[in-house]
């Protein structure tokens, strides 16, 4: 525990305590500037947090402005807890994704579900009630023991708190690969609905009003858990074990209750969560964005532990706790709204007009900062951008087709991979039906939330294929769109927009940052195509350990609506008789796909090409053929090609089988990844109606009743199969490796 009282300033320079902190000498120097002096320790400390990446974005900022951010449908963007989007009837949705990635390598449990805790936070301090969860995920590979307990524990940390809070975990994404063994990726998506008139900012505006903290008391747990997540993982990682914090799920469903009450309440002027950072990046952010100054008297803050001092107070990440800015003279409203449900409430401060950062305890000033150093004044770096090496050479490889002796013997093996094994053994720990209006369970392209009182729904996924990106970040930001886009399409719903969790090694490293910049030149392209504005994310940097960095991973969270749930189309196969077609064409496209790490055990060469504009038109017609009722069933082409899409189109439908034909090479038709590619069935009847509709269609055969797999090629029989074979390797793989 530091004891700050002994520290003095001149302590802090002379024996460069900041270097500890995160600060550099140049931003120590810079400090010293904006106070016309030396910072105390917990000075010293308050800079540190918010100058560090996880809260200023100081190397990512830059970047972040090439997102195409707004929307005719768009009610806020980025710079809130989380964005808003129209979706009628004065209704909107609200979402954000934030990555737990440090604390879930070194404390999975806790720090997957503190992830889910605070992105929770992030959507009810925004007036929403929330409603779905997701998430998305990458491990090592499933055969060392270090990467299965990570893996276990993750997933019970997720369902432990999602399920104990009563918000529904309906869906997401997870994916193995070598480069995530040190540094598992643990990104949250919270969705919530609000009415027009009930969203929330979080602003410290009218000078004399009141703080009010709200929540848990502030305990030592999570000190300096921004700072932990802005810098390499390293083996001495596991002492940051403090810098984890510790939820409680049955508190902040209580937190959910009493602020969506308050919300109602004309004396509420601001609310924010104390996520990264604490009460030090609440307070100083509500005081910026409102142009005034917040001071507080820690000695009235609620504490779990005794004699905490100030640096410890500003710091904790303690979970479970908001700040809200009141009307003055009608505190104890508010205050009685947190005590009905057994929560603290406690003012602890007030507005102020000078904009300063005034923070006393036992009587003496322990800050005094001007406000808008620490949000506005942060360090913004244009750092250098090099192109990988490797990229270079992988651009100027021809493409090759993995050999395959036994395409039969190759698609059993696909389905086994853990990336597209079924998740259902993940998902069966999930409470996905709690709140009873989730219409599509985990394990589609999409996952369904009706919205209660309407004829509309909610489509949700998360996606992002990190090995693309790795090959070409260009091409692969533009593919994590484009398939998100794809998922939320295929379920019958129009995207609305997304957020991003950007998760990338050190941004210092040139190649890292070249891999950064031009993901999000990628992802932006494909946004202001498929006008799918970006309102909200996160940015997790320093993702690598013993100087290996994992693969660029910008995962999207994407949300969608439909209009109507007669629209809702189910993303297997429906009824024998039914036709197959394939929408788009298949070239030899092999790099970075299932395929090739199973044949040749790494990934190389040229990523899929995308053409953004055939993308759009074909999920424009598709969508189109959906609303006119020509559509039985949808499925985007991803992850081992045709031949895995076909099988899990006859996975969720005892008894139904498929007849198909395909011609030309048979491993390219089978398992190339080429892309801007649907799986559909459509009845027998409106075999006219649809092809008038669509264009690039293929038929390439039908749905059948005899639980048969059987593909033709060029004449003969290339696979010929029991489906609930199939089926049964699918859903055994991942228990199979964790046994």
């Amino acid at each position: 525990m530091p004891l700050t009282h002994n520290i003095s300033p001149k302590n802090v320079e002379q024996e460069k305590l900041y270097l500890e902190m995160g600060l550099s000498d140049a931003e120590f120097e810079k400090v010293k500037n904006i106070l016309k002096r030396r910072p105390n320790f917990t000075e010293t400390g308050i800079f540190s947090v918010m100058w560090s990446e996880h809260c200023s974005y100081k190397t990512s900022k830059p970047l972040l402005k090439k997102f195409p951010a707004d929307g005719p449908d768009v009610l806020q963007g980025p710079g809130e807890g989380a964005g808003v989007i129209d979706i009628g009837d004065d209704q909107a949705v609200v979402f954000k994704v934030e990555s737990h990635n440090h604390p879930s390598a070194v404390e999975p449990y806790q720090g997957a579900a503190t992830g889910v805790g605070g992105i929770i936070r992030d959507v009810f301090s925004m007036g929403a009630r929330p409603v779905a969860l997701m998430n998305s995920l990458r491990f090592g590979n499933l055969t060392a023991n270090r990467t299965k307990y990570l893996f276990r524990e993750v997933i019970h940390g997720i369902a432990g708190y999602g399920n104990c809070v009563g918000v529904p975990t309906v869906g997401g994404e997870v994916q193995f690969d070598d480069s995530y063994e040190e540094n598992p990726l643990v990104n949250a998506m919270c969705v919530g609905l609000i009415d027009h008139d009930d969203v929330q900012k979080g602003i410290a505006a009218g000078v004399g009003n009141t703080v009010i903290y709200a929540g848990a008391p502030t305990g030592r747990d999570g000190i300096h858990g921004a700072t932990f997540a802005s810098d390499d993982l390293s083996d001495e990682s596991d002492a940051d074990r403090p810098s984890v914090q510790v939820g409680d799920p049955f508190m902040e469903k209580l937190l959910i209750e009493a602020c969506l009450e308050v919300i109602n309440s004309d004396a509420l002027v601001g609310m924010q969560d104390m996520g990264a950072a604490g009460l030090t990046s609440s307070a100083s952010e509500m005081a910026s964005k409102a142009g005034t100054g917040i001071t507080m008297n820690l000695d009235l803050v609620p504490q779990r532990e005794q004699n905490m001092n100030a640096y410890e107070l500003m710091l904790s990440e303690s979970q479970e706790r908001m700040l809200l800015v009141v009307k003055q003279g009608h505190e104890q409203g508010i205050i009685d709204v947190f005590e009905k449900y057994g929560l603290q409430a406690v003012a602890v401060g007030e507005v102020t007009e000078e904009k300063s950062f005034l923070l006393t305890q036992h009587g003496e000033v322990a800050a005094d900062i001007p406000v808008d150093a620490l949000a506005e004044e942060a360090p913004v770096y244009q750092m250098p951008a090099k192109e990988a090496a490797y990229v270079k050479a992988f651009q100027k490889m021809e493409n090759t087709v993995p050999y395959v002796a036994d395409h039969s013997a190759m698609l059993k093996q696909l389905l086994q991979q853990p990336t597209i094994a079924s998740k259902q053994s993940i998902y069966d720990q999930y409470d996905s039906m709690v709140q009873t209006n989730t219409v599509v369970t985990p394990g589609s392209d999409s996952a369904v939330i009706r919205i209660k009182g309407t004829d509309k729904a909610l489509a949700l996924t998360t996606d992002c294929n990190s090995r693309y990106i790795y090959l070409d970040p260009e091409t692969g930001g533009k593919i994590a769109v484009a398939e998100a886009a794809r998922n939320i399409v295929a379920s019958g719903a129009r995207p609305l927009g997304l957020t991003d969790g950007l998760n990338f090694g050190n941004p210092t490293n040139p190649e890292v940052f070249w891999q950064m910049k031009q993901s999000v030149e990628g992802m932006s392209e494909a946004a202001r195509t498929l006008k799918t504005p970006v309102v909200s994310g996160n940015v997790s940097l320093y993702n690598q350990s013993n100087g290996q960095s994992i693969f660029p991973t910008p995962v999207v969270g994407m949300v969608g609506l439909i209009e109507s749930l007669q629209q809702l189309t189910p993303s297997f196969f429906q009824k024998p008789g039914d036709l197959i077609y394939v929408i788009g064409t298949t070239e030899a496209e092999f790099g970075g796909s299932e395929l090739q790490k199973v044949v040749e055990g790494t990934y190389y060469g040229k990523a899929p090409f995308i053409d953004l504009q055939v993308e759009a038109e074909r999920q424009k017609q598709l969508l189109a053929a959906i609303r006119q009722g020509l559509v039985r069933s949808a499925h985007d082409l991803a992850e081992g090609g045709l031949g895995v899409a076909l099988a899990e189109s006859v996975f969720n439908n005892e008894g139904l089988g498929l007849e198909a034909f395909i011609s030309g090479d048979p491993t390219i038709a089978m398992f190339s990844e080429s892309q801007s590619r649907f799986l559909v069935s459509v009845k027998p009847e409106q075999k006219q109606d649809f092809e008038s509709a669509v264009t690039d269609i293929r038929q390439i055969g039908r749905v059948t009743g005899d639980g048969k797999f059987l593909l033709r090629a060029n004449g003969g029989t290339l696979i010929d199969e029991n489906v609930q074979i199939l089926h049964d390797l699918w859903k055994g793989a991942i228990p199979c490796l964790l046994k």
